[in-house]
């Protein structure tokens, strides 16, 4: 026997599944027998007892889960920290396990009545105590682990759990003597998994099945070279016995019914302290506030499970509703992430949704210069679609050319800083750039009760419609589209061959031809099959009249590229005559602009055709400035690279037969979005007929 281990354990006297707390209670209510359940702890007892010394503390009528001790505080040298648990139906035991590690001498400390924490089913000391490992994700908030780590002097280890079966830590992680790990990799997320393989060599990890996992194999005792648990496979035990361990089984199945076995009706008193581990813990904690229409929107439902499904934990400090339904809410929350680099991650997604720091918080970003062109430095905040504002010398700077998936340059003139939005290639040596996430916000309207009524085919909310609304939707694109035009506005439009394909080169026309598009944005495929159409009646060779291929048609387009290949260009084509008709010659008797972006299975190409492609990029972006909508007419690549380059504010219409495409345009998170699920050709000819049925001073007098 081993004299200076020793265990606590609770007699099974008023054990029962009484209520469901875990996925184990249900179904089991009152399911239990009293006698297999009073005689399979007595066997545990007694196996024990061979190997360690047993101390009891007594049952107490009315809190059937006292068995479970594993639960009652976490423990080590001479100071315990209590649990607060979590449900209400096990809260009533604190105080009597509090009395007991009193009356051994213990110090106690007690964590805020609001920050749940259960104990040493929820944090388990490496058995060479280098640090502790800490779940959280179910029972546990992550918020207490810097308590841990404080009052017990210890590294701290946060291991997110995400399988509710095993909603403690000891369900399905098990620290072995000699370095050793029992677990169950399935019940972790990405991250945990992770630190886990960093701190556990890959010989001593010992990954089980979920066979063996749902026996609570993980949940056992280990004295030494002994492992008492519940049940375990074959292999298992040949894969402990490999690694030096015996393996003990002991029925303990009236147990698993409330979810526990071995390690959960038992807590290890003694465990020694190492002098040269110190505190230290890796969970960071930010300060956000949310303001608008909180509840209304769903906003505080989607930032809080964007916390939790990052890992993160929070904490809502101040939550100020609006008293009137026109009224704002606003929100503190405080959030908790296992790393810097997951809180990062949360943080940059709360931003997108609105979040900034609270007033007066932050005074200045953090400003990295750049060393090398082109290269920004670590860490660098990437920007969204949305409106951005900075905070610089105490005050919010707006971020000038907003756009996707670039940085935010600072430059300090004697007019006052200056942020702007800069792609990568872009930046260039003593460039200030932004760095983290400290003291930046997207500015997002407001979103009300009464928005929400309304917004169903309007740009007031994204949306991918179906084939029953594209009429509906028809009539309130056209509408806009006649606004934008009679003001003055610009319309863009991204335009792929399937425009020609389909029969709408000549819908797309007649929108240039009247005014209703001011730039044409495409490949070279669409301006080759548009002027074959133009020409030769076909396109790829397939005649747009009859629908039928025609004897060697697949050289049309090759034809059409060489033709405008010698007279230079399209326009210098258009105006010798040789290009009577259709999308391009619209587009150059109309001075509507145009930009075609090469790409690597062009033929040809045109001469009007970009093959750089920083070059094309740089068109592109030129068109797009001022644009109130673009229209993104079956063209995946180049509307999702239009999309990029594109602010929150500008409306897009993305129109597509393939859903995907449709979807990947509504997802990068524009509010002003509307995605179409048709046929483009349809789409253009219901457009034109609607356009038809407004009124305007530019009444329609030519026909299709």
């Amino acid at each position: 026997m081993t004299d200076q281990i020793r265990f606590l354990m609770c007699a099974p006297d008023h054990y029962d599944v009484d209520y469901v707390i875990n996925p184990w209670m249900e179904g089991n209510i009152h399911k239990s027998s009293r006698d297999r359940a009073v005689e399979q702890w007595q066997k545990l007892h007694h196996v024990l007892k061979d190997h360690a010394l047993v101390d009891l503390v007594k049952p107490q009528q009315g809190w059937p889960d006292m068995v479970f001790t594993a639960n009652a505080g976490l423990l080590l040298g001479k100071n315990v920290v209590l649990s607060r648990f979590y449900h209400k139906e096990r809260q009533g035991e604190e105080p009597y396990f509090k009395e007991w590690f009193e009356s051994q001498g213990y110090t106690v400390y007690e964590l805020p009545k609001d920050l749940p924490f259960e104990g040493a089913g929820d944090a388990l000391l490496d058995r060479e105590g280098r640090w502790l490992w800490a779940g959280y994700g179910f029972r546990s908030e992550l918020d207490s682990h810097p308590y841990l780590a404080k009052w017990l002097d210890i590294e701290v280890l946060s291991l997110r759990l995400i399988d509710e079966r095993f909603y403690h830590l000891d369900t399905c992680f098990c620290p072995l003597a000699g370095g050793y790990l029992l677990y169950y990799p399935p019940a972790f997320d990405s991250y945990s998994n992770r630190m886990i393989e960093m701190r556990v060599p890959a010989e001593k990890r010992i990954a089980i099945s979920e066979a063996d996992a749902v026996n609570f194999a993980c949940n056992a005792v280990n004295v030494d070279s002994v492992v008492v648990m519940n049940k375990a496979s074959d292999s298992l035990k040949q894969r402990l016995a490999d690694a030096g361990f015996r393996v003990i089984e002991t029925p303990l199945t009236e147990f698993l019914k409330a979810g526990g076995a071995a390690k959960c009706l038992t807590l290890r008193v003694t465990e020694p302290v190492q002098v040269e581990v110190h505190a230290n813990v890796s969970v960071e904690s930010r300060t956000i506030r949310l303001e608008g229409h909180l509840l209304d929107s769903g906003l505080i439902n989607r930032a809080l499970d964007l916390i939790v499904d990052n890992g993160g934990s929070f904490q809502v400090l101040n939550f100020n509703l609006g008293e009137q339904r026109q009224s704002t809410s606003a929100a503190d929350v405080k959030v908790s992430a296992p790393s810097h680099d997951i809180m990062e991650e949360i943080v940059t997604q709360l931003i997108d949704l609105g979040a900034v720091p609270p007033p007066q918080e932050i005074c200045d970003v953090n400003l990295e210069p750049v060393t090398q062109a082109g290269v920004a430095p670590d860490d660098f905040y990437v920007t969204t679609i949305y409106p951005t504002e900075v905070r610089v010398h105490c005050e919010w700077v707006k971020v000038q050319n907003q756009r996707m998936d670039g940085a935010i340059a600072v430059n300090f003139t004697p007019d006052g800083p200056i942020a702007k939005c800069k792609l990568l290639r872009d930046l260039e040596i003593g460039d200030h750039v932004i760095v983290g996430v400290e003291g930046i916000r997207t500015v997002r309207k407001t979103e009300s009760r009464e928005q929400r009524n309304t917004q169903e085919f309007t740009f007031m909310g994204s949306g991918v419609s179906s084939e029953r609304r594209v009429e509906l939707v028809v009539e309130q694109i056209a509408w806009e589209l006649r606004q934008i035009r009679d003001r003055g506005g610009k319309v863009v439009v991204t335009a792929g061959p399937v425009v020609i394909h389909t029969g709408g080169a000549e819908h797309l026309s007649r929108l240039i031809r009247e005014g209703y598009v001011q730039a044409l944005l495409g490949g070279n495929a669409i301006a080759v099959h548009d002027i074959e159409q133009a020409m030769m009646g076909t396109s790829l060779g397939v005649d747009m009249k009859r629908g039928v291929a025609v004897r060697g048609g697949h050289r049309h387009h090759l034809k059409v590229i060489n033709l405008i290949r010698r007279y230079g260009s399209i326009a210098n084509a258009v105006e010798q005559g040789i290009i009577p008709s259709g999308v391009m010659y619209e587009c150059v008797r109309n001075n509507v602009p145009f930009c075609l972006a090469g790409s690597i299975r062009d033929d040809g190409p045109l001469p009007d055709t970009e093959m750089d492609l920083i070059k094309a990029q740089q068109g592109y972006a030129k068109l797009l400035e001022g644009a109130e909508m673009i229209l993104m007419l079956s063209s995946m690549l180049h509307s999702i690279g239009v999309g990029n380059m594109t602010p929150a504010g500008v409306k897009m219409v993305c129109v597509d037969i393939n859903p995907a495409v449709v979807t990947k345009l509504s997802d990068r998170g524009s509010i002003e979005s509307v995605g179409v699920v048709t046929d483009v050709g349809l789409f253009l000819s219901l457009l034109v007929k609607q356009l038809d049925k407004l009124t305007s001073p530019y009444h329609l007098t030519q026909t299709v």
